[in-house]
């Protein structure tokens, strides 16, 4: 099925970067990329190739400075302390990788933090080291973010701002004539149906199913979801399926939906790109970006339905507790709404005095 095509060859490109950074790990790594490889994804098990790199690298600058990483051993890792992985989440604050000068963030210190502690996990669960020195390692605390998302009417000004151009230079609304129509479509797939920008741009033409108003995305992990869409949704989608079939250079055996302007399937950083685009147009000090589309969808899933186990299913969310998470405060602003809802008394009515009253007054 050529659904499967973009997803197999994304695969294959995080494999071979896995094996390349591999070669750069100690042996030992080997070992446990093979232990994980049934229980993680291939983008999971890259992401952890990419943290135990940068991992690898702080000791062997500081602890153990006349091995390289490929020399290191079990033996090495067992020695390394809690006192040391502290060191290392320090040293990510500000740190220089392959002549580059980076910086993480709490929540990049967490994540890098939870590789290190799976990785002596395994191997302490195993048996072949005797202490789990990770364990002893607190997590960085996270402070939570304010949820960004749009308001009503800033969607609104934000599809219209696609369709039309108003505001854009001269230079970029050259480019806007042949793209507003799939610019538009995108933006309203995003705000529709709350999909992640990896599911978007790995729509396929027969991903669709407009007699029912669905389509099938991939979630992370590779597991399969039917969405469905509303009429306003399907509108956009084919007002960009008839333009796409009338323009001759649209390649016949081409699978994707939506196509760049080279007539390949839209990337990643294409689609960031153009939502930053028309977004700073419309609220430059909130710095949208897919992923804020996909919150703004979610945020008004919740109000219209107050059903947080229905978004959490259309979000993808494998727990119920993350959406719970992202969507607390909307349920935080209905209580402050429904503070003044019941009134105890009219504004105008005088408190009454009862007779009780008066007589305690006469008594004193």
């Amino acid at each position: 099925m050529k659904h499967e095509n973009y997803y197999t060859k994304r695969n294959i490109q995080d494999i071979d970067k896995t094996n390349e950074l591999l070669d750069c790990l100690p042996p030992f790594c080997q070992d446990y990329f093979l232990g994980i490889e049934t229980r993680t994804s291939c983008q999971t098990r890259l992401k952890y190739a990419y943290d135990l790199r940068i991992f690898f690298d702080f000791p062997c600058k500081k602890k153990y400075r006349k091995k390289e990483i490929g020399d290191l051993t079990l033996e090495d890792l067992e020695g390394v302390t809690n006192s040391d992985i502290e060191l290392f989440l320090s040293y990510l604050s500000h740190y220089r990788f392959n002549e580059k000068s980076l910086s993480c963030d709490e929540r990049a210190k967490a994540r890098k933090l939870s590789t290190v502690r799976a990785l002596f996990k395994y191997f302490f669960n195993k048996g072949l080291i005797e202490v789990n020195n990770s364990a002893k390692v607190q997590t960085p605390k996270l402070h939570e973010k304010a949820i960004i998302r749009l308001e009503a009417e800033e969607v609104s000004r934000l599809l219209d701002v696609a369709e039309s151009g108003n505001g854009l230079s001269r230079h970029a609304t050259g480019y806007h004539d042949k793209t507003k129509i799939r610019d538009t479509a995108i933006l309203t797939l995003f705000l529709g149906t709350g999909i992640r920008i990896s599911e978007l741009v790995g729509l396929d033409n027969d991903s669709f199913d407009f007699t029912n108003n669905s389509f099938i995305v991939t979630r992370k992990g590779g597991n399969k979801a039917i969405l469905y869409f509303s009429d306003e949704v399907r509108y956009s989608l084919q007002e960009y399926i008839a333009e796409k079939s009338n323009d001759e250079k649209v390649p016949q055996n081409e699978p994707a939906f939506f196509l760049s302007m080279q007539y390949k399937r839209i990337n990643v950083r294409s689609v960031e790109i153009l939502v930053k685009k028309y977004s700073s147009m419309v609220t430059p000090l909130k710095k949208i970006t897919p992923h804020k589309l996909r919150s703004t969808y979610g945020t008004r899933l919740y109000n219209e339905t107050g059903d947080i186990y229905i978004v959490a299913d259309v979000l993808g969310h494998k727990d119920v507790n993350t959406t719970k998470k992202h969507y607390a405060a909307i349920t935080e602003d209905n209580r402050k709404k429904v503070a003044d809802a019941v009134r105890l008394r009219e504004p105008d009515s005088p408190a009454p005095v009862s007779g009780n009253d008066s007589g305690a007054e006469k008594d004193r």
